[in-house]
């Protein structure tokens, strides 16, 4: 009888577990320290939280854990064209406009939203370019949903971040994921899963995306879209897998 109530209750137990924390989905634990962790699993056992990690279980106590949130996963997307009707007509005028290359531009949206304008993020990050009400309404956006008004918005916010980090890609596109002040608070890209994975997605994306339209260009015997201060950039090495690294952003200077 002992035996089969010790059998029932680790039955029960691992039962728990999985009600608890799915093991088929990953989550990323944000903590008061800044620091995001990305878990297979979690249970909340008195006042502490035990966190499944790929190296094992860690405990954290629950008042440090700021939220969970489910890893965020979009559907893989096509480097070109770099952007599909009827938003290529607005990603090239906001490309002239603010100096930047569309096809930066387009990989950007992709990462983003996967070229849908009505996305919403657990954040509450809004549109193809997915942005905070907060950084709507410090660039004049009336209509957030609105592909117009939000891709303008977000090119002139990527335009900024890269003036403010002297045209290095990879900390423009740091920012633009997990925000100015956690670079600046690293010095560095921040050691986030998520935002390490975004920049590298963005890049291989644009430059993907650039080989092909240059190919393009060539057949074609016209010249691509910003070649000339492309052309004038010198190329600096990619960055690692963990750290920022410096490559130009091939990206006009800001009007």
């Amino acid at each position: 009888m002992r035996v089969i109530r010790t059998v029932f209750s680790n039955a029960l137990f691992v039962a728990l577990v999985f009600v608890a924390a799915p093991a088929s989905r990953a989550e990323y634990v944000n903590l008061r320290s800044g620091q995001r962790l990305h878990v297979t699993g979690y249970q909340l056992v008195a006042e502490k939280y035990r966190l499944q990690l790929a190296g094992g279980f860690v405990e954290v106590p629950a008042a440090e854990v700021l939220s969970i949130d489910p890893e965020d996963m979009f559907a893989s997307f096509p480097a070109a064209p770099p952007a599909t009707a009827p938003f290529l007509e607005i990603v090239k005028a906001v490309a002239v406009r603010y100096h930047v290359d569309a096809e930066l531009i387009s990989s950007v949206i992709a990462a983003e939203s996967n070229f849908d304008p009505k996305a919403v993020s657990k954040r509450n990050a809004c549109g193809l370019m997915q942005l905070l009400p907060e950084t709507a309404a410090r660039f004049g956006v009336h209509n957030i949903f609105d592909p117009q008004e939000n891709i303008d918005a977000g090119t002139h916010y990527l335009r900024d971040l890269l003036q403010r980090y002297n045209n290095d890609l990879v900390l423009a596109l740091a920012a633009y994921n997990a925000g100015p002040e956690k670079v600046q608070l690293y010095g560095s890209v921040p050691p986030y899963k998520e935002t390490v994975s975004y920049v590298r997605r963005v890049k291989k994306a644009y430059e993907k995306s650039k080989a092909q339209a240059s190919n393009s260009a060539s057949v074609a015997g016209t010249p691509n879209l910003l070649s000339e201060t492309r052309a004038k950039k010198k190329s600096l090495p990619a960055a690692e897998n963990s750290g920022p690294g410096a490559v130009n952003s091939l990206a006009g200077q800001p009007n």
